[in-house]
């Protein structure tokens, strides 16, 4: 006996082919309301030699107490000297923040305000708290506790030849960054966040980019 399955509209669901007769559907962004979709891209300024290991470097702080922040995908676009490295082994990572209650320090904040980093201006306004990235050195931590491991890195071989790429644009550390394009996002409640934190060898400077993808909501 055949079953018909119906949409929200009435529209009965369609299958493609004869052979597998597989459901027809068409993948969309998470249900965002009156919140939205926002994407950031954020480049560093020159880091400074002798920057001590595991530094905070880019931070984002979600402080909504009623939405949720649903972190879709983060990547490094890229990684490069200007001044050669004493050769070694690196790391860039990505680490959950909980109980974050005051933010950190220093560095580019970025400006949320308006329009700024919608995906469709009809969206509304963001609502995360900060994102800053560093400009010649690393963040002040502000209040907050670090998981005890990363949920995302890339690790890296050094060399010490000056202007040197190390990281392709577009590494992908986390998820997908369509928004809606990674099953199991990053959810942050009030007061969590997410932070990279960058280990390099001595002596060499260099600059990274970050992008980051996400979706604010009122539950997920």
């Amino acid at each position: 006996m055949a079953i018909q399955v119906q949409g929200n509209s009435g529209t009965v669901v369609e299958v493609d082919g004869t052979t597998f007769r597989a459901l027809r559907v068409t993948s969309r962004p998470v249900e965002y309301g009156a919140l939205g979709l926002y994407r950031i891209a954020m480049l560093s300024g020159t880091m400074a030699a002798g920057m001590a290991a595991a530094s905070e470097i880019f931070q984002a702080r979600w402080t909504s107490a009623t939405n949720l922040a649903l972190i879709w995908g983060m990547s490094f676009d890229g990684f490069g000297s200007a001044t050669a490295f004493t050769a070694g082994f690196g790391n860039m990572s990505m680490t959950i923040a909980r109980s974050w209650s005051a933010d950190g320090s220093g560095g580019t904040p970025a400006t949320l305000t308006g329009n700024n980093q919608k995906l469709r201006t009809s969206m509304g306004t963001s609502l995360m708290g900060a994102i800053r990235v560093s400009t010649t050195g690393a963040l002040g931590a502000g209040t907050k506790t670090l998981d005890a491991q990363p949920i995302a890195q890339v690790a890296l071989s050094i060399n010490a030849v000056a202007n040197t790429q190390y990281l392709p644009p577009a590494t992908v550390v986390y998820g997908n960054l369509e928004a809606g394009g990674n099953p199991t996002p990053v959810v942050l409640a009030q007061n969590e966040g997410v932070v990279v934190r960058a280990t390099v060898p001595a002596t060499g400077t260099w600059q990274f980019g970050v992008t980051m993808s996400w979706a604010e909501v009122t539950s997920y």
